[in-house]
């Protein structure tokens, strides 16, 4: 339990060289690991909950895409009206790429959605730095034609590793972690991980 100087003492694991040390309060985004990202044994606070929050978060998404995509028909429509038609056509071409500009445009922009940020999320390229936008657009896409092409089954593969990374994570070279537990300041081997003797 940590008591100092007894059998049970807590040693910190300091042997590990690609710990991350991240800005306070998540401040510095772009701060990275060395190689990979750090190991779930070592960091399970990065990892915790990941995939349900995933699940929860992309249900944000949606209805935030479903909002955003009602908003922009009635402005394709009336658009559509006052040009005698001529506009229509972008009017589709938009509704069509919204949901994947919206996932682009946040996660190359900020590392996370906002259902994501809700749900205390970022996505981080292999090595930690944000994702940028050819990145995010590479996911994104990875993403929407993995769900197509399995109904949803792309899920089950974070279920076999322990990182909790879907497919397209793995095709893009991302991993999705607990924004929160990035910005103490700390290296990771001196926030919570212990491991008795």
């Amino acid at each position: 339990m940590g008591g100092s100087g007894g059998p049970r003492e807590d040693r910190r694991v300091s042997e590990r060289s690609n710990l991350p040390t991240l800005g306070l309060n998540g401040a510095n985004r772009d701060a990275s690991w060395d190689e990979a990202p750090p190991d779930p044994l070592v960091a399970p606070e990065l990892y915790d909950g990941v995939l349900w929050r995933r699940v929860f978060a992309y249900m944000l998404d949606v209805v935030l895409i479903a909002a955003a995509t009602v908003t922009l028909w009635f402005v394709s429509v009336i658009l559509g009206i006052l040009s005698f038609g001529i506009l229509w056509p972008a009017g589709v071409v938009a509704l069509a790429v919204l949901p994947v500009a919206y996932h682009t445009c946040f996660v190359g922009r900020h590392g996370a959605t906002p259902g994501m940020t809700v749900f205390d999320l970022t996505v981080r390229s292999w090595t930690g730095q944000r994702p940028d936008y050819a990145q995010a657009f590479l996911l994104t896409v990875l993403f929407y034609v993995s769900v197509a092409l399995t109904a949803w089954l792309v899920l089950v593969v974070a279920l076999f590793n322990r990182r909790r990374r879907t497919l397209h994570d793995v095709l893009a070279g991302t991993v999705t972690v607990r924004r929160s537990r990035l910005g103490t300041g700390q290296p990771l081997e001196a926030q919570h991980v212990v491991f008795p003797r």
